[in-house]
């Protein structure tokens, strides 16, 4: 299940699990995972943007995201 995800600056995706694992089938360009992450990421799912690699990562909106 998917626990956290975050959008890269390269328009990359990477996904978590509550074990903090990477999973696969969640990643990749954002243009082709985000409705697969959308549609299946619990409400509890925390959405980050990480823009600037010199920067944290933000936490944002499901609708932001």
């Amino acid at each position: 299940m998917i626990k956290s995800v975050i959008r890269c600056p390269d328009d990359m995706v990477i996904a978590f699990d509550e074990d903090e694992e990477q999973i696969p089938q969640y990643q990749g360009r954002y243009e082709e995972v985000k409705s697969c992450v959308l549609e299946d990421a619990p409400p509890e799912a925390v959405f980050g943007h990480w823009f600037d690699f010199e920067m944290d990562i933000t936490t944002v909106s499901r609708e932001e995201w």
